[in-house]
This record gives structure tokens, C-alpha cells and sequence, in this order.
């Protein structure tokens, strides 16, 4: 169903990229440049998560907005709406997540004078990687250090103010890799497993070890069903309190994820529940994922 659904999205979203091409490509090259030291820089983002890395390193000087705001909606099935394509073709400066997560915004971004920054791309992913990438350490530096670059660009008068808020940035993100390197740093051979990929990255650079039956790790990568067996095998390890925490992901609920949750509270299993586009009540990033990493901490020390 996920694929007939992103096929669907990919034929409406090309239909819609032939009509929006010549609005954006009538402007100037000139167009894409703040004038003076009064005028801001308009960024689309096709999530919060990097939406508000945007505003973090753009203060004053920018205008962001996002399109993928809820954390109830599924991300990967998302069918994008004529204005979300025509946010995207106007934008100076339209950020991508890639690694084929928002394929429809990517193909909108090819039609723009604008800069378009792929987050997966600067951190060295790409399609077929794990593109939940906002929770590597690696992807959120280089698209930070590519967002600074393109606003001194195009806004110098105000590259010292940019250079601040980059250094503001850098210490927030500096203190969350602490907090990770802590808990990598106590970690006595800790594990876990998951419904789906969305906290690997992170989990990973905590020093825990996935323990996902193979199987059903290879179908969820696929978007396929696991097989019976696949998904018993889980189920069982489960039950039986094999690992130290099971990773969900509430922004794709199904059946089948329900009982793995009821498996894991059989087994005394501690259930750490991420989302995909951030919370409304977290700031920026840093402030969520140091919450993260504290509840993944948490779990751990409570099996």
C-alpha cells in the first residue's frame, strides 16, 4: 500500500512541477539575494526539525517556514498540495531532508533558482539509507555548517550575526554530544530493538546494540510485511525480556507495531516512543533530542 501511495504522490507532484516551473523561474538570479541589511531571507523547510535548525542559525534575518509540522502525520506517505510546491519552487533558500523521504520536495526544489540544501546529501547519505537522518550527529553538523554558508551568501552585511548564531548553535549541539557520549561511555553491552528505523542514528552513537531479528529489520527497510516467522521471532524475544528497550515510532501506527508493544510490556520491556517531525513544545532540535536520549537513558537504567 505505502509504495502504490508514494507512486500516486510522485504522479501528482510531477503533474504539478511542470505547471509551477515557469513561476519560479521568471524572477531574477538577483531575486535570491537579501538587498540591504533590512530584508530577510525566505526559507522553506519540508520539515520542523530542520525548519527550526534554519531558524536557529538564521535569527532575525530569516523567514522560515515548514511543511510537515504534525507529528500524527505519516511523513513517508505524505501527498504534497499545490502550494506546498509552489513554497518550495519560491524559496532562496528550500532545505530537503533526501535519502528518499520527501522525493516529491526534492523534484520541486530541481525546479527553483533558489539554493537547495539536502540534509542527507551534506552528511554523505543518500536513497536507500536510513533517511531518518536529523538524529545523525554527522547529517545535522554539515547541514548546519551548509545553512551558515548559504545565508553569509546571500545576506554578507550580516555574516558576523550569522557566524554568532552558528557559535550558539555549536554549543547547544556540543552539549547534547556530551550527554550522548555519556551514556555510550556507561553503556554494559545495552540493547535494543526496533519497529522501524527512525532512532537507529542515534542509538547507534549511544554504543547500543540493535538486536532486531534480521528478517523482520530487512522487511521494515523494504516497507514490506515481515514474514510470520519474522515477525514470532520478534514477538518471542520480546516476551521473554531479551532486550533492553524497543524503539516505536508514533507517526506509523499499525497492528502490527501495536503488538510488539504489547509483547514488549508482557516481557517488562521499557517502550521509548520517538516521532519523526518534532514536537510543538521543544525549541529547536537540540532541546528535543537531549530529551531523547535522556527517555532512551532512562529505559535502559530501568529494565
Amino acid at each position: 500500500m505505502k509504495h502504490t501511495m508514494r507512486a500516486i504522490t510522485a504522479a501528482i507532484a510531477a503533474i504539478t512541477l511542470l505547471a509551477g516551473a515557469s513561476a519560479c523561474g521568471s524572477g531574477s538570479q538577483s531575486s535570491n539575494h537579501a538587498s540591504s541589511k533590512n530584508d530577510v531571507i525566505n526559507v522553506v523547510a519540508v520539515s520542523n526539525q530542520w525548519g527550526a535548525l534554519a531558524k536557529d542559525l538564521g535569527g532575525d534575518h530569516v523567514n522560515v517556514t515548514t511543511i510537515l509540522n504534525n507529528t500524527s502525520t505519516d511523513a513517508h506517505d505524505y501527498e504534497p498540495t499545490t502550494n506546498d510546491i509552489v513554497k518550495i519552487e519560491n524559496a532562496q533558500i528550500a532545505i530537503v531532508n533526501g535519502a528518499g523521504y520527501d522525493e516529491w520536495a526534492v523534484k520541486a526544489a530541481k525546479n527553483c533558482k533558489g539554493d537547495v540544501i539536502n540534509a542527507a546529501e551534506e552528511g554523505g547519505k543518500k536513497t536507500g539509507d536510513n533517511p531518518h537522518v536529523w538524529f545523525s550527529a554527522q547529517v545535522r553538523q554539515k547541514t548546519a555548517d551548509a545553512l551558515t554558508a548559504e545565508y553569509e551568501k546571500l545576506d554578507p552585511a550580516n555574516k558576523a550575526d550569522f557566524e554568532k548564531l552558528h557559535e550558539d548553535w555549536q554549543n547547544e549541539e556540543n552539549e547534547l554530544t556530551l550527554a550522548v557520549a555519556e551514556v555510550a561511555k556507561d553503556d554494559h553491552n545495552n540493547t535494543y530493538a526496533a519497529v522501524e528505523s527512525v532512532g537507529d542514528y542515534l542509538a547507534e552513537q549511544m554504543g547500543l546494540t540493535d538486536k532486531t531479528p534480521q528478517g523482520y529489520k530487512q522487511a521494515a527497510a523494504n516497507e514490506s510485511e515481515p514474514t510470520a516467522s519474522d515477525l514470532n521471532e520478534f514477538e518471542t524475544m520480546l516476551k521473554n525480556g531479551d532486550v533492553d528497550m524497543l524503539i516505536t515510532n508514533s507517526q506509523e501506527p499499525s497492528a502490527m507495531s501495536d503488538r510488539l508493544i504489547a509483547a514488549a510490556d508482557s516481557g517488562n520491556v521499557p517502550v521509548v516512543d520517538l516521532t519523526e517531525q518534532m514536537p510543538s513544545q521543544y525549541k529547536n532540535m537540540e532541546t528535543w533530542l537531549k530529551d531523547v536520549v535522556k527517555q532512551m537513558q532512562q529505559a535502559q537504567s530501568g529494565k
